[in-house]
Protein backbone atom coordinates (compact mmCIF):
# COMPACT_ATOMS: atom_id res chain seq x y z
CA UNK A 1 0.00 0.00 0.00
CA UNK A 2 1.21 3.31 -0.65
CA UNK A 3 -0.08 6.88 1.52
CA UNK A 4 -0.02 9.77 -0.58
CA UNK A 5 -0.92 12.80 0.65
CA UNK A 6 -1.22 16.87 -1.05
CA UNK A 7 -1.62 19.92 0.87
CA UNK A 8 -2.87 23.37 -0.03
CA UNK A 9 -3.80 26.55 1.61
CA UNK A 10 -6.88 27.84 0.00
CA UNK A 11 -7.36 31.58 1.07
CA UNK A 12 -11.12 31.44 1.97
CA UNK A 13 -13.00 30.13 5.37
CA UNK A 14 -13.08 26.76 6.57
CA UNK A 15 -16.87 26.04 5.93
CA UNK A 16 -17.13 27.02 1.93
CA UNK A 17 -13.89 25.18 1.65
CA UNK A 18 -15.12 22.04 3.21
CA UNK A 19 -18.41 22.25 1.46
CA UNK A 20 -17.02 22.79 -1.58
CA UNK A 21 -14.63 19.65 -1.64
CA UNK A 22 -17.46 17.36 -0.41
CA UNK A 23 -19.37 18.88 -3.23
CA UNK A 24 -17.84 16.64 -5.36
CA UNK A 25 -20.01 17.54 -8.94
CA UNK A 26 -17.73 20.54 -8.61
CA UNK A 27 -14.68 19.00 -9.15
CA UNK A 28 -15.81 18.41 -13.19
CA UNK A 29 -14.73 22.32 -13.07
CA UNK A 30 -10.98 20.51 -13.39
CA UNK A 31 -9.62 19.30 -16.55
CA UNK A 32 -8.88 15.99 -15.21
CA UNK A 33 -12.19 15.19 -13.58
CA UNK A 34 -14.72 13.91 -16.40
CA UNK A 35 -18.08 13.48 -14.28
CA UNK A 36 -18.56 13.27 -10.41
CA UNK A 37 -22.18 11.97 -9.65
CA UNK A 38 -23.79 11.49 -6.03
CA UNK A 39 -25.61 8.07 -6.60
CA UNK A 40 -27.06 7.57 -2.98
CA UNK A 41 -27.66 10.59 0.31
CA UNK A 42 -25.58 10.20 3.20
CA UNK A 43 -26.99 10.34 6.90
CA UNK A 44 -28.25 14.24 7.28
CA UNK A 45 -26.48 15.26 4.83
CA UNK A 46 -26.23 14.69 0.88
CA UNK A 47 -22.67 13.69 1.18
CA UNK A 48 -22.77 12.51 4.54
CA UNK A 49 -21.88 9.00 6.02
CA UNK A 50 -23.27 6.39 3.81
CA UNK A 51 -23.64 8.50 0.79
CA UNK A 52 -22.40 6.42 -2.60
CA UNK A 53 -20.08 8.90 -4.93
CA UNK A 54 -19.42 7.94 -8.65
CA UNK A 55 -16.54 9.24 -10.28
CA UNK A 56 -15.21 9.56 -13.70
CA UNK A 57 -11.85 10.87 -13.75
CA UNK A 58 -9.19 11.19 -16.89
CA UNK A 59 -7.15 8.21 -14.52
CA UNK A 60 -10.26 5.66 -14.55
CA UNK A 61 -13.73 5.19 -12.34
CA UNK A 62 -14.59 5.08 -8.95
CA UNK A 63 -17.38 4.45 -6.60
CA UNK A 64 -16.91 5.95 -3.70
CA UNK A 65 -19.10 5.48 0.29
CA UNK A 66 -18.61 8.52 2.72
CA UNK A 67 -17.17 6.78 5.79
CA UNK A 68 -16.69 9.92 7.98
CA UNK A 69 -18.01 13.23 7.74
CA UNK A 70 -17.39 16.13 10.19
CA UNK A 71 -18.07 19.30 9.14
CA UNK A 72 -16.06 21.60 8.43
CA UNK A 73 -13.06 19.39 9.43
CA UNK A 74 -13.17 15.97 7.81
CA UNK A 75 -14.58 13.86 5.84
CA UNK A 76 -12.98 10.06 4.92
CA UNK A 77 -14.45 7.74 1.88
CA UNK A 78 -13.28 4.15 0.57
CA UNK A 79 -13.01 3.33 -2.87
CA UNK A 80 -15.64 0.39 -3.38
CA UNK A 81 -14.72 -0.39 -6.83
CA UNK A 82 -13.04 1.02 -9.54
CA UNK A 83 -11.43 0.81 -13.16
CA UNK A 84 -8.56 -0.10 -12.94
CA UNK A 85 -8.74 -2.43 -10.09
CA UNK A 86 -7.13 -0.73 -6.77
CA UNK A 87 -7.18 -1.58 -3.34
CA UNK A 88 -8.25 1.28 -1.22
CA UNK A 89 -7.85 1.56 2.43
CA UNK A 90 -8.47 5.32 2.81
CA UNK A 91 -9.34 8.72 1.80
CA UNK A 92 -9.67 11.38 4.05
CA UNK A 93 -9.80 14.74 3.60
CA UNK A 94 -8.94 17.40 6.59
CA UNK A 95 -9.33 21.18 6.96
CA UNK A 96 -8.02 23.47 9.74
CA UNK A 97 -7.89 26.80 9.89
CA UNK A 98 -4.60 28.36 9.37
CA UNK A 99 -3.40 31.66 8.53
CA UNK A 100 -4.03 32.48 5.24
CA UNK A 101 -7.03 30.57 5.20
CA UNK A 102 -7.83 27.12 4.83
CA UNK A 103 -4.85 24.41 5.25
CA UNK A 104 -6.93 21.43 2.98
CA UNK A 105 -4.85 18.12 3.60
CA UNK A 106 -5.61 15.27 1.19
CA UNK A 107 -4.91 11.44 1.88
CA UNK A 108 -5.17 8.19 0.12
CA UNK A 109 -3.97 4.89 0.78
CA UNK A 110 -4.52 2.32 -2.30
CA UNK A 111 -2.78 0.37 -4.58
CA UNK A 112 -2.40 -1.28 -7.92
CA UNK A 113 -3.29 -5.22 -7.28
CA UNK A 114 -1.16 -6.67 -9.99
CA UNK A 115 1.22 -9.69 -8.39
CA UNK A 116 4.89 -9.32 -8.18
CA UNK A 117 4.66 -5.32 -9.74
CA UNK A 118 1.80 -3.75 -8.19
CA UNK A 119 4.11 -2.14 -5.83
CA UNK A 120 6.18 -0.85 -8.59
CA UNK A 121 3.44 0.36 -10.68
CA UNK A 122 1.44 2.33 -7.30
CA UNK A 123 4.67 4.01 -6.68
CA UNK A 124 6.30 5.29 -10.16
CA UNK A 125 2.79 5.36 -12.01
CA UNK A 126 -0.42 5.91 -9.68
CA UNK A 127 1.20 8.08 -7.32
CA UNK A 128 2.42 10.66 -9.54
CA UNK A 129 -1.11 10.47 -11.27
CA UNK A 130 -3.24 10.19 -8.26
CA UNK A 131 -1.26 13.33 -6.57
CA UNK A 132 -1.25 15.57 -9.68
CA UNK A 133 -5.11 14.64 -10.09
CA UNK A 134 -5.70 16.01 -6.18
CA UNK A 135 -3.53 18.97 -6.62
CA UNK A 136 -5.10 20.02 -10.04
CA UNK A 137 -8.99 19.44 -7.67
CA UNK A 138 -7.29 21.80 -4.97
CA UNK A 139 -6.08 24.26 -7.34
CA UNK A 140 -9.38 24.28 -9.10
CA UNK A 141 -11.03 24.74 -5.72
CA UNK A 142 -9.07 27.63 -4.77
CA UNK A 143 -9.64 29.55 -8.08
CA UNK A 144 -13.61 28.81 -7.32
CA UNK A 145 -13.46 29.73 -3.75
CA UNK A 146 -11.06 33.04 -3.66
CA UNK A 147 -13.28 34.85 -6.75
CA UNK A 148 -16.45 34.61 -4.09
CA UNK A 149 -17.09 37.77 -3.25
CA UNK A 150 -16.79 38.50 0.48
CA UNK A 151 -18.82 40.68 2.55
CA UNK A 152 -16.84 43.61 4.28
CA UNK A 153 -15.92 42.71 8.18
CA UNK A 154 -16.68 45.56 10.46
Amino acid sequence: METMTVERVIDAPIDEVFTWLTTTTNYTASPLVLRCRLARHGKGAPYGVGAVRSHLWLIGWFRERITRYDPPYATEYVVERSLPPSRHELGRVELSEVDGGTLVRWTTRAEIPVPLVGAFLTRHLARPIITRTFRNILDTADAALTQLPRPERA
